[in-house]
């Protein structure tokens, strides 16, 4: 079972489940779950190979979507389902394959396709990291400056790190060799026909007009709702908004 995060307690309306991103965590998303958890249970969860979940030897959407079924089905579901990025993509395979578990389906910054970049060049710069010689997060981050392009990154990285054990709160091995899955969707016949909305960042390029015709066949009621001033980490680039578009869309 996956570990989780719980927020506020089951009211008569359905509960919110919110499955991170790659190299995220429950924990990232513990203020928006907070604030979201005034008006409905928000449950959190560590994606396998993150964060205090089991490790495995495999990292794909089936798998994923089958950890996060457990999880409704211990919760005793239907719950609203949350996805950001690679969470995005395992909640879709959820909705697709195990559609009585979902009552409506919010996919941020993500689309049921293969992208043709990697993310492979985080897993390297983690491993390079010489655990030996860390004693404080700052230890880490001066380590990854100058391997990492983005400085907002490295503070996101650090946060898997448990520095008292000096070791990732990641599979980097697994993540590393399952990567070219984690870029793709898997070829899923049929469509789910819950209500969905696809929440973006207007200054990503991750969800483009040519991925809406894909998008729409397999989710027949999609909406597409845009951020503002907001990048693909969008629920960190304007969490207020995302907050905000997140609420307004479940009420």
């Amino acid at each position: 079972m996956l570990n989780r995060i719980e927020y506020g307690t089951r009211g008569e309306g359905p509960g919110l489940l919110i499955a991170h991103g790659l190299y995220g965590s429950a924990r990232n998303w513990g203020v928006i779950s907070k604030r979201l958890s005034d008006s409905r249970q928000v449950v959190a969860v560590d994606m396998r190979n993150h964060g205090s979940s089991p490790w495995f030897e495999t990292h794909s959407y089936p798998d994923m979507a089958n950890d996060l079924a457990a999880v409704l089905e211990d919760l005793e579901g239907p719950f609203d389902v949350l996805g950001h990025s690679m969470g995005g993509k395992a909640a879709m395979v959820l909705a697709l394959t195990r559609p009585e578990l979902v009552n409506r389906l919010i996919v941020a910054d993500i689309a049921p396709v293969t992208y043709s970049h990697s993310q492979i060049q985080y897993i390297e710069a983690m491993k390079s990291v010489d655990l030996s010689r860390i004693e404080s997060r700052s230890d880490v981050n001066a380590q990854l400056e100058g391997k990492v392009d983005n400085p907002a990154l490295i503070n996101f990285f650090t946060q898997s790190i448990d520095i008292k054990t000096k070791k990732w709160l990641l599979n980097l091995e697994t993540l590393g060799s399952e990567m070219p899955g984690i870029m793709s969707f898997p070829d899923i016949s049929g469509h789910y026909d819950g209500k969905v909305m696809f929440l973006t960042g207007a200054d990503s390029d991750y969800v483009t007009r040519d991925s809406r015709p894909k998008i729409k066949d397999l989710f027949p009621k999609a909406q597409f709702v845009k951020i503002p001033g907001a990048g693909h980490w969008l629920h960190a680039d304007r969490p207020r908004a995302f907050e905000a578009a997140v609420r307004e869309w479940l009420s």
